[in-house]
């Protein structure tokens, strides 16, 4: 229990529960950051994948990266960026296949996030 002023002057009393709070949700914080992190990494990952099954190199293959990631914006989840690739691949994969491969890339990603620190 710690004891301080608040600003008006009056005393405040710190509990061990209130910092068991306040560590609870910084690390809740913590933890939501890193997951859209590794979303929008995996999708950007999805992106390459699929530029390359394309024949995209290049800037044109960081732009379609881009318009992966930016296609998760459209709806919760991750169907709106399976309907966006398996419908740019066409014949060369389907939704099921851009579903697995996005779902290895999710492992990929938080690999790399938490190799970076």
């Amino acid at each position: 229990m710690g004891i301080g002023n608040d600003e008006t002057g009056g005393l405040t009393v710190s509990t061990t529960f209130d910092d068991r709070e306040r560590a609870f949700e910084a690390k809740f914080a913590h933890d939501s950051e890193m997951r859209w992190r590794a979303e929008a990494r995996a999708n950007r990952l999805l992106g390459f994948w699929a530029a390359e099954l394309m024949g995209l190199a290049g800037k044109a293959a960081e732009d379609y990266a881009l318009s992966v990631v930016k296609a998760d914006f459209e709806e919760p989840g991750h169907e709106d960026v399976v309907r966006k690739v398996a419908a740019d691949l066409g014949p060369k994969a389907d939704a099921d296949t851009v579903r697995r491969k996005l779902a290895e890339l999710q492992v990929v990603a938080k690999g790399q996030l938490l190799s970076e620190g």
